[in-house]
């Protein structure tokens, strides 16, 4: 947690606390998201995942905004065509360096921690493909939303088109990601992007650190079990989702966060679970 980061920075705000804050940090581009992002990120999560002392992972933005979308600088060093004439090649190197943005933002599904998006401000393009990757999402009345990229020309494949649909509907995705339209806080949460919204960014903060404190509190092998479990659920049929978690918990379930589960309860006191 050491290590310095140009796009990013990490902070843990109270002593003694699993819950880490992870903060996009270019404030003055509102966020814009770097080639230098696509690189830290998934680097500064993974080490966050092997950090025993992190239960839970709080993403959220310096500044005024959460995240305006991708960088144009990073847009055009991507597009930019090479002196080669062999379409081929350059459109193989082209594809893998789309894979390579997309894995940045992946690498959130990939972090065993739960990583729960705190949405100030703008969350447009990019943004919304970081938040759409985020295990929970919260936010502030005054943020606001766009899948942006088809303004811009754009068919947005950082994540956005095979997340969303599942988590706000078919028909609302193919609507946001059509129009590129602004909607804000109050209806995200009515299409279910969000959880919940709040009413300022100082109540938002307030908000999503006791949620994550209480996440980071429970047993880590029942909440990185319950992630696993409902990720990889997302691409089986019911039959086989219970079969995927019957052979999860049969490795798992019988561990000693079972036993101090119960004997907290009985003993009706605050459990204490070893790190993970």
């Amino acid at each position: 947690m050491e290590e310095s980061y140009k796009s990013i920075k990490i902070e843990g705000k109270t002593p003694n606390s699993r819950v880490v804050y992870l903060y996009l940090n270019r404030p003055s581009q509102r966020n814009a998201l770097s080639r230098e992002f696509f690189t830290e990120f998934p680097k500064a999560l993974s080490s966050l995942d092997q950090n025993p002392n992190v239960n839970a992972i709080v993403l959220s933005g310096t500044g005024d905004h959460f995240c305006s979308g991708i960088d144009l600088k990073t847009l055009s060093s991507v597009t930019d065509h090479p002196t080669s004439t062999d379409r081929g090649r350059f459109s193989e190197k082209f594809r893998r360096d789309i894979r390579f943005l997309q894995d940045a933002v992946t690498a959130i599904e990939r972090c065993r921690k739960p990583v729960i998006a705190s949405i100030h401000g703008a969350c447009i393009g990019g943004g919304v493909d970081i938040v759409t990757a985020c295990d929970i999402r919260f936010c502030s009345k005054d943020a606001f939303f766009s899948v942006k990229e088809v303004d811009l020309a754009i068919t947005a494949d950082l994540g956005t088109l095979q997340r969303l649909p599942a988590i706000v509907g078919y028909g609302n995705a193919m609507e946001l990601a059509l129009t590129g339209r602004r909607f804000w806080g109050l209806e995200a949460k009515e299409l279910g992007l969000v959880s919940r919204v709040f009413g300022s960014s100082y109540e938002l903060d307030q908000g999503v650190r006791l949620v994550a404190e209480g996440i980071a509190e429970k047993s880590p092998l029942a909440v990185t079990g319950t992630k696993a479990v409902l990720l990889r659920s997302r691409e089986l049929t019911v039959e086989q989702g219970l079969d995927y978690v019957a052979t999860w918990n049969s490795g798992m379930l019988l561990s000693d966060d079972l036993k101090e589960a119960m004997s907290s309860n009985i003993q009706k006191r605050k459990p204490v679970f070893a790190k993970l």
